[in-house]
């Protein structure tokens, strides 16, 4: 079954939040996967994991408490951010292979634009050095998943200092545009979504 790729354009993060729920808990088991491409207002959100004190000033900042795994993140207008509504049984993928499939389909995005990373060890989402560029959470719920990763493309990082980034103090934040200014937001999301469902179509019929 193909995979139906929506552009949402700049959204509010909660009103997309419901629907990612509305959407996971209507689907059935011919329900299109789907992913989601958009672009956020300014917005923190807490993992189910996340801890009150590692939000140590949000300023004017809204902060939503969210059922993803992972702790407090930063989104905000510049960053890419890429949502799977997928059904992992029909996909016959386990957790864990997919969000290595996650990881690496966006190595290879990085790549492309000559820009080298890694994963880190117990520490989800991309390394440029020891700076972070793309954050993962994901919630799955009887093989069905929501939420997803967020690529920092050209944004103020400003509120990641306002923070303690996914719990880790004083973690350091980069982003594309330091790399590769050429690069625009739409390039990182469109160009990310085709490498992840060629990375799929070839876990599914190899």
């Amino acid at each position: 079954m193909s995979i139906l790729i929506k552009n949402l354009g700049l959204q509010d993060y909660e009103s997309v939040y419901q629907s990612m729920i509305e959407f996971t808990q209507s689907r059935t088991e011919d329900t299109q996967d789907q992913i989601w491409l958009v672009e956020h207002t300014a917005v923190f959100t807490q993992g189910r994991h996340g801890k009150p004190e590692h939000i140590i000033n949000p300023r004017n900042i809204p902060v939503i408490q969210t059922d993803r795994g992972g702790q407090v993140t930063y989104h905000g207008p510049g960053q890419a951010v890429i949502y799977f509504l997928f059904d992992l049984k029909r996909l016959n993928l386990g957790v864990k292979n997919f969000v290595c499939t996650i990881e690496k389909s966006c190595m290879h995005l990085l790549k492309t634009y000559g820009i080298g990373s890694h994963t880190i060890e117990n520490a989800p989402g991309i390394y440029v050095d020891q700076a972070k560029i793309a954050s993962l959470g994901l919630r799955v719920k009887k093989g069905l998943t929501y939420h997803g990763l967020a690529i920092n493309v050209n944004m103020d990082l400003t509120p990641f200092s306002y923070i303690n980034p996914c719990g880790y103090q004083g973690l350091k934040m980069t982003q594309i545009h330091a790399h590769n200014p050429r690069i625009s937001i739409t390039d990182v999301l469109n160009n990310y979504a085709k490498i992840l469902t060629q990375r799929l179509d070839n876990s599914i019929f190899s």
